[in-house]
């Protein structure tokens, strides 16, 4: 039997949920024997999205031009993509950048130039510091998504239930509170 492509990527959010995918201790072991991972952050040090990916998770949301580019190709590179966790599903915590300005220079404005004690100046960088895009979004408003998987983070017992069924050819059951309660 051939093992599932599968990977992670991480846009905008604080790695929770990458950090709950690791507490699901020994079924990582069951894992591995069932699926390839092709690109992680917390696995692989791949600088580009892999073609032909089976199932990726994505955690967090789209704040700037990186995350948007990436997750273009991962959505078109990729058979099932969930999006995993309340930030990739909500946008969560980094939209409340949202609620500051209506524009990514206004929030740039007061972070970097109305706050700042000394010497304020916006970074600049091109090629290193992404473009902010002008609101924070959840990545169903971007691409479709096949399942949702909300939590802050999401709990190993949910990732598990999740992942589960596809390893069986089978799509999730994501009903009731123990799948689809946020926060």
């Amino acid at each position: 039997m051939d093992k599932i492509r599968f990977a992670t990527v991480w846009l905008a959010g604080c790695s929770g949920c990458h950090m709950s995918f690791l507490d699901l201790d020994e079924f990582l072991i069951d894992l591995a024997d069932l699926v390839e991972v092709v690109y992680s952050p917390v696995a692989c040090d791949l600088k580009h999205y892999p073609d032909n990916v089976d199932v990726c998770l994505v955690e967090g949301a789209v704040a700037n031009q990186d995350n948007l580019d990436l997750l273009y190709e991962v959505r078109r590179k990729t058979r099932l993509l969930i999006s995993f966790g309340d930030c990739a599903v909500t946008a969560n915590v980094p939209a409340l950048r949202n609620r500051l300005s209506e524009s990514a220079a206004g929030v740039l404005d007061r972070g970097y130039l109305e706050l700042a004690d000394t010497n304020p100046q916006r970074p600049y960088a091109p090629g290193i510091v992404p473009e902010l895009m002008e609101r924070v979004t959840p990545l169903h408003e971007i691409v479709p998504i096949d399942i949702f998987m909300p939590g802050c983070p999401p709990s190993a017992d949910r990732i598990r239930a999740t992942l589960e069924p596809l390893l069986q050819g089978r799509t999730p059951t994501m009903a009731g509170r123990e799948m689809i309660k946020f926060g």
